[in-house]
């Protein structure tokens, strides 16, 4: 684990509320993880059964999914996630042919899909929610969003400029190309019946630009609802969403199983609320993967400004989350503007995963052994020696 930029000793301090969680006194802006991507495996749903009664199932294929490769498993097609109290004003995605890091003279980016509310244009974009039907196994089925981002829609529908979305209120972007037919050798696998199915964001060098707000959580009482005032922009592979996102048993999808998770900016609970942490769930270097790899340091949520930011996944391995206002979406951004944007951000942290294989242990439902305190020490000291 590694520090870059301006932190040093007097801009970390502790949090005893959260283990192993440093807090910046000075902003963090930059986010970086280093090594991402490994070999290993992940299930892939064959079969769902009575969904809509009590006796509802799911089967996993005895086919495994391999993986391996740079940024593996996040190198295969993604889903982006918004959770409220959020309003989104931008959204980009882009694909290189070898942007690499901090090189000026990499590949440039191309822009395959956008989002602009106050122009209310969209291309390559299609919103969706989870307002359809409810299964006692998968939860609500993907709808078509409306103009709000919560309720159903007849069909694809732009959403609307300044919408604010509530305390666990979601929506999801995927692409607009659609899916074939449901099987395990389809091109997006097995999905659930009726849901409008699209592809997700392709490509192993990829990059999602955001311009976005989280304010205070006003309208609902803390209390009613899970996830109040916890905002988020995440990154989940595709067949997820696709399945069940938040399923009663872990063969309803693809998740349990280390098949991908970015969290990108997202505010993990109430006593900090202003924490944005940039998150992996998958199983390089942990068997947990409810935790996952939370980053060494976390950004700051603006309650009352805009945020412009994103995260780039580049030719070597290394994924870097960042806010800046100098970022812009053009149709096409050069590998300079890109890397100038993150380094002219301000502060930065680096984490460094394991190169691991499909070796590693999977816990993905097992409680952790609680030896965070001393864990921390060892990490507090062990960050000392290195600044």
């Amino acid at each position: 684990m590694k520090h870059k930029g301006r932190v040093s000793r007097e801009v970390m301090k502790w949090d005893d509320t959260t283990p192993c969680h440093p807090i910046s006194m000075d902003k963090i802006l930059v986010i970086e993880f280093e090594n991402l991507g490994f070999t290993g495996t992940y299930n892939q749903v064959e079969k769902f059964s009575d969904l809509y009664s009590d006796e509802c199932s799911c089967e996993v294929s005895s086919d495994k999914v391999t993986f391996s490769g740079t940024n593996a498993p996040l190198n295969e097609e993604l889903s982006v996630h918004f959770r409220g109290p959020l309003v989104l004003n931008r959204f980009a995605y882009y694909v290189s042919d070898n942007y690499e890091y901090n090189n000026n003279d990499s590949s440039s980016w191309e822009r395959l899909a956008y989002y602009d509310a106050s122009l209310q244009t969209r291309e390559n974009v299609t919103f969706l929610t989870k307002a359809g039907r409810n299964s006692s196994c998968l939860g609500k089925a993907l709808t078509y969003a409306d103009s709000d981002g919560v309720s159903e829609a007849d069909g694809s529908t732009t959403l609307a400029e300044d919408t604010l979305i509530d305390s666990n209120e979601e929506y999801v972007i995927m692409s607009n190309v659609s899916c074939g037919s449901s099987k395990l050798s389809g091109d997006c696998g097995y999905y659930r019946e009726g849901i409008p199915a699209f592809h997700g964001h392709y490509g192993t060098i990829k990059m999602f630009l955001f311009e976005f707000r989280m304010p205070q959580e006003t309208k609902i009482k803390k209390g009613d609802v899970s996830n109040w005032n916890m905002p988020a922009i995440w990154l989940l592979h595709a067949s997820i969403p696709r399945t069940s996102q938040y399923p009663s048993n872990t063969n309803c999808s693809c998740w349990s199983s280390g098949c991908g998770e970015f969290d990108i900016f997202e505010i993990l609970n109430n006593t900090e609320s202003t924490h944005l942490y940039s998150t992996i769930h998958d199983y390089q270097g942990t068997g947990y993967i409810e935790t996952g790899l939370a980053a060494y340091g976390h950004m700051e949520r603006d309650l009352n400004n805009t945020m412009v930011g994103g995260v780039a996944f580049d030719n070597s391995g290394n994924a870097i989350v960042w806010l800046s206002n100098l970022t812009f979406f053009n149709q096409t951004i050069s590998a300079s503007d890109v890397n100038s944007w993150i380094n002219k951000a301000g502060n930065s942290v680096t984490d460094e995963l394991k190169s691991v294989s499909n070796s590693i242990t999977k816990n993905s439902l097992a409680p952790k052994t609680d030896n965070s305190y001393f864990t921390c020490f060892l990490v507090m000291l062990a960050s000392l020696l290195i600044l």
